[in-house]
C-alpha cells in the first residue's frame, strides 16, 4: 500500500450525467456537517480531528502522489507545535504570527531533512528520514525552550488579528476549520497543477520522467518541502488546540500515526486522509475511557482494511463501478 498504488479495474463504466452535481451537493453537505458540528459533539475533540487530518492530508501529499514514504513528519508536526508555542507564550507573539513561525520553521526543517533523504530511494529514504527525526527528538528532549519532558503549557490562544477571542471554543473550532479548509485548497491546487502532475509521473514512472528533461530531483524537494510546511500548519494549530507542546508530538509513534490514517483512509486521494484520521481519532477518543486497548483495536482495524480494502477505504470506493460512476477518481 505504501509503493504504487494498485490498478483500477479497466471496465469501462459510464459516469452518471448528474456525477458532477451529485459530487458538489455532498461537498455543500459535508461543509455543511463541519459548521453545525461543535453544537452536538464536543468542539475540541473536532478540532483535534480537524488538526489531524490536515496532518494526514499534508503527508499524503508526500505519500499519494510523489510515491515517498517518510517515517518522520512528526518533526514537522511536532517541531511547529513547539515553536508557535514558544512565540506565543514566551514571546508574545498573536496567534496568526505564531502559526506562521510554526509553518516556516516546519518548511526549513523539511528543506533541510528532505535535501539529505531525496539522495536515496525506498527503504533506504524512509530509514534516513526516520534516523533525522530522531535527531530531532533528541535535540527537543535537550533543548531549554523545549522544557524537555515538561513541554510547553499554558500557551494563551490570543486574539485572532487582535480581534477575536480564541479562548471562546466557537470562535477556536471555526478558525481550525477554516485553516483545515484552505490546507484543503493548497492541496488541492497544488496536486491538480502542472507541478502535481509531474510529481504523478515521477510516482509512475521516475525513470521516464527523468528521460523527459525533469529535474527530478528538486521535484522531490518541492514536494518534500511543501508536505512538510502543511504538516507544520497542523502542527501549529494544534499547539494552540490543546495549549502545550510535549515530546509526544515528535515521537516516531506519532509519525506511524499518520501513516496508519493515510493507509486507512486511501493514499492518493483528497478525502482519504482525512476519512483515516477521522477513524483513528474516533477511536481513540472513544476507548480512552474503556477497559479496551486502544492500540491493539487500532490494530484490528488496520489488519482489516489491509485484508479487505487494500486501497483504503475511500480508495475502494472510488475504484468501485459506483464510485466510477459517480465520476470519483484518485485524487479527487
Amino acid at each position: 500500500m505504501a509503493g504504487k498504488s494498485e490498478p483500477i479495474s479497466t471496465e469501462h463504466v459510464a459516469v452518471h450525467a448528474w456525477a458532477g452535481q451529485i459530487q458538489l451537493l455532498l461537498l455543500v453537505i459535508a461543509l455543511a456537517a463541519l459548521l453545525v458540528a461543535p453544537m452536538f459533539l464536543y468542539p475540541i475533540f473536532l478540532m483535534k480531528l480537524l488538526a489531524f487530518a490536515l496532518f494526514a492530508s499534508a503527508f499524503n501529499l508526500l505519500l499519494g502522489y510523489t510515491g515517498l514514504l517518510s517515517f518522520g513528519h512528526a518533526t514537522f508536526f511536532g517541531g511547529a507545535a513547539y515553536f508557535t508555542a514558544h512565540a506565543v507564550k514566551v514571546w508574545g507573539w498573536s496567534p496568526e504570527f505564531g502559526i506562521l513561525l510554526g509553518v516556516a520553521g516546519a518548511a526549513a526543517l523539511g528543506l533541510v531533512m528532505g535535501a539529505i533523504a531525496i539522495r536515496r530511494q525506498g527503504i533506504y529514504f524512509a530509514m534516513i528520514t526516520l534516523a533525522l527525526s530522531q535527531m530531532f527528538f533528541f535535540f527537543c528532549l535537550q533543548a531549554p525552550f523545549t522544557h524537555g519532558e515538561d513541554g510547553i503549557q499554558s500557551v494563551p490562544r490570543g486574539h485572532l488579528f487582535g480581534l477575536i477571542d480564541l479562548n471562546q471554543p466557537m470562535n477556536m473550532y471555526y478558525f481550525v476549520l477554516a485553516v483545515f479548509i484552505l490546507g484543503l485548497l493548497i492541496i488541492w491546487r497544488f496536486v491538480n497543477s502542472p507541478f502535481g502532475m509531474i510529481l504523478k509521473s515521477i510516482r509512475e514512472n521516475e525513470q521516464r520522467a527523468i528521460s523527459l528533461g525533469y529535474s527530478v530531483q528538486r521535484y522531490k524537494l518541492g514536494a518534500f518541502v511543501m508536505s512538510a510546511a502543511l504538516a507544520g500548519l497542523a502542527g501549529g494549530v494544534k499547539a494552540l488546540i490543546f495549549q502545550f507542546a510535549t515530546l509526544t508530538d515528535v515521537t516516531w509513534q506519532m509519525s506511524g500515526e499518520v501513516i496508519l490514517m493515510t493507509l486507512l483512509g486511501g493514499i492518493g486521494t483528497l478525502l482519504g486522509p482525512i476519512v483515516g484520521a477521522g477513524l483513528v481519532v474516533t477511536l481513540q477518543n472513544y476507548l480512552a475511557t474503556s477497559d479496551f486497548p486502544v492500540t491493539v483495536i487500532t490494530g484490528v482495524v488496520f489488519m482489516v482494511c489491509v485484508l479487505l480494502f487494500r486501497r483504503g477505504l475511500v480508495g475502494e470506493f472510488f475504484a468501485s463501478k459506483l464510485g466510477r460512476k459517480l465520476g470519483f477518481r484518485a485524487g479527487s
